[in-house]
This record gives C-alpha cells, structure tokens and sequence, in this order.
C-alpha cells in the first residue's frame, strides 16, 4: 500500500520532527557560533546555506506541536516533507558552494558576505569600510577532516532530508 500524507501519524513523526528542530537549529547555531565567536567570516554563499535551516527549524518545531496535539495528520507529514525539501534545497546549495571551494566550477561573480564586523564608532567606520574585506565564495575558511564548512554542510542536509522524507511518509504505528 503506498504511503500517502494523509496516513495516520504518531508519536515517530513527533519525536522525529523534535529531533530535527534541534538538530537544525543547533547546525545553524554552530555556523553563527563559528561567524560571531570564531571570527569567521562568512561569504555569500555560507550565508545562503543558511536559509534553509531558518525556515526548516521552526517549521519542525510547528510539525512536532502538530503531531503533539494530534492535529491532522496531512498537517504534520505535509511540514515533515517540506523540512526534507528544504534540507534537499541546502543539499544542493552545499555541494554548490563545495564545488566552487573546489573549482570544480565558477562561483557567482559578485561573492561577497552580506555581514561584516565593523566598528559603531562613526570616527573609524570609513577606514573599516575600506580595510575589511569578505571571504571570496571560491576559499574555504577552513577544513576538517578533508571537508570545508559547505562540504559538513551538505553531509548534515543529507542525513536530515533522509530523516525528513522517511519521517513524512512512514507507515502508520500499529496500535496495542
């Protein structure tokens, strides 16, 4: 029989949904981390791959309520699959930004972070203008374990759109 959203929900999808509201907020908490208490700066397309996980953690947050109070069904599989969608969106914008740290191909032309540290004080704010310079799209900040940010990025995107989609159209529980 295939699975369809309108398939009776449970407990998994709410745990599962908690799971990945956590997981996405603590993946886009890590990144901010990284930025405000780690120095670095991100570019462009870091800031991008974000986007994802700002929509997707509070959408799992509302799924797991959902699934909490037993709204319908539809309501709760329905923003489990749209978290697996916007996990598959920043699958692909990580191995985007991981091709152009690779030069595999060219980034887009005007790769230039949206945020910078600079000063409040007004005396010094045009000589930080001029002096601070974001990171191009094409250099990784940093590697770990042969991966950059955008490589650790797409690897958490594809465990969580895993989770995601099996989540949305798993078979209903068997009652006791």
């Amino acid at each position: 029989m295939p699975m369809t959203l309108t398939a009776p929900t449970g407990r998994f999808q709410m745990i599962t949904a908690a799971f990945l509201a956590i997981a996405m907020a603590a993946t886009v908490g890590g990144a901010l981390g990284f930025e405000h208490l780690g120095g670095f700066m991100p570019c462009k397309l870091c800031l991008e791959q974000r986007t994802p996980y700002y929509i997707g953690a509070p959408l799992m947050v509302l799924a797991a309520i959902s699934g909490g109070l037993k709204w319908p069904s539809w309501l709760t599989r329905g923003l489990l699959l749209v978290g697996a969608l916007l996990m598959t969106y920043g699958l692909v914008l990580a191995i985007f930004h991981a091709g152009v740290e690779w030069k595999f191909w060219p980034g887009p032309t005007d790769c230039s972070a949206a945020t910078m540290s600079i000063t409040t004080d007004a005396g010094n704010l045009l000589n930080d203008l001029n002096s601070v310079r974001p990171p191009a799209c094409d250099q990784a900040a940093g590697r770990f374990l042969g991966l950059s940010f955008a490589g650790w990025n797409a690897v958490a995107s594809l465990v969580f759109l895993i989770i995601g989609y099996y989540a949305a159209f798993a078979r209903p529980e068997k009652r006791a």
